[in-house]
């Protein structure tokens, strides 16, 4: 299983964040993804990343859909794969009612079927062909030509079985948010290799997210991802798969604790079927520092440190 950072929201300069991608690829890891909220604009700061920080794998988790027609997402992303050398992977998603409906303006109705045509769309722009697609939510007509780029691999937020279904059909796999390895290995990871299978795709690959905290005041970390981020509970999908794994918010999914405690928890996804695990630290500087330490000494395979 690869291991790889995820940064999400914002309130970071761009030199910081390029600082977090470089510290990342020191310590040995895999990739780094970055979210599409409120702030930066991800798939841009990749591209300045990409250029900075040579060889660690870049993605996205994830651009909402709704907001960029295909033709101009599909522009976006070969300019990032062109700019980084073909090291993207182009996580998308529709995101939630409250968001799209909310911020945007858009309608929300059948988010699935939505996905749906606009992975029938975007994906042959990615691979440079002339398009012509006309469905119920979308129509995308043209090409986009960005010399010297590969499609980048595409990952869909899917957590429900219909997304699941649509991911393995359509896209290169999943990534998840607030889901823990038991989730994996029970719901996910059969539901979309099946899905996989029975559409003649390759296995898929199911990247997962989690908070991770080393911390000698676990429940004090999980306190605080409930005050900060609790609002996520009140999501429609993120509510099921709560409820699918008997919890009662998005702080009971974080990893928080020693370092052995993170090292169990690497170890429970990758068993779980995870092809790679993004880790975003959080707590205080010293506790993200040493998280990273963790994550390090995992992938040399050295010693875990248990020190501050």
């Amino acid at each position: 299983m690869k291991t790889g950072l995820y940064i999400g929201g914002g309130g970071s300069t761009v030199d910081a964040t390029v600082g977090q991608v470089r510290a990342a690829a020191e310590a040995g890891l895999d990739s780094v993804f970055l979210s599409q909220l409120t702030s930066w604009d991800a798939l841009t700061l990749l591209a300045v990343i990409g250029q900075r920080v040579p060889a660690i794998e870049l993605g996205t988790a994830v651009v909402q859909t709704y907001p960029r027609h295909p033709l101009a997402l599909a522009g976006q992303a070969l300019t990032t794969q062109a700019v980084t050398g073909n090291r993207l992977t182009l996580g998308i998603g529709p995101s939630h009612r409250q968001i799209i409906e909310g911020q945007f303006g858009h309608s929300y109705d059948r988010p699935a079927r939505h996905v749906r045509e606009y992975l029938s769309a975007l994906q042959p722009l990615l691979r440079g062909e002339q398009v012509e697609y006309r469905g119920q939510t979308l129509t995308a007509v043209g090409q986009i030509d960005v010399p010297g780029t590969k499609p980048p691999s595409v990952l869909v937020s899917a957590l429900g079985p219909v997304m699941l279904r649509i991911a393995a059909e359509l896209a290169d796999g999943t990534v998840t948010v607030w889901t823990g390895p038991e989730a994996i290995a029970d719901y996910v990871q059969p539901t979309i290799t099946r899905a996989a299978a029975e559409a003649g795709r390759p296995a898929p690959r199911i990247v997962a997210s989690v908070m991770v905290s080393v911390t000698d005041d676990p429940d004090g970390a999980r306190r605080r991802v409930a005050q900060t981020v609790g609002f996520a509970a009140q999501f429609a999908s993120y509510r099921s798969m709560l409820d699918r794994q008997g919890m009662s918010g998005v702080h009971e999914t974080v990893v928080a604790g020693d370092e052995s405690t993170l090292a169990r928890a690497i170890r429970q996804y990758a068993e779980a079927g995870a092809t790679e695990l993004l880790v975003s630290p959080f707590g205080s500087e010293s506790e993200q520092a040493r998280t990273i330490r963790v994550l390090a000494s995992l992938r040399t395979g050295s010693t875990v440190p248990n020190q501050v």
